[in-house]
């Protein structure tokens, strides 16, 4: 398995902090949501008038 902050291979059954391979590459992931560096895309509403609401 890869971690995604640092990219190293580890052994998922040595790491207790799933799905990183350690607690420092856990709060560097944590920082990132916290300074907004990750972003979830903002879901829009639909207009069902605009495309037709299948009526």
């Amino acid at each position: 398995m890869r971690c995604p902050t640092c990219e190293r291979e580890f052994q998922p059954a040595e790491s207790t902090m799933l799905p990183f391979c350690s607690e420092r590459c856990r709060t560097i992931d944590l920082g990132r949501w916290l300074e907004e560096g990750y972003a979830l895309p903002e879901l829009t509403e639909v207009d069902d008038e605009a495309f037709g609401d299948g009526e």
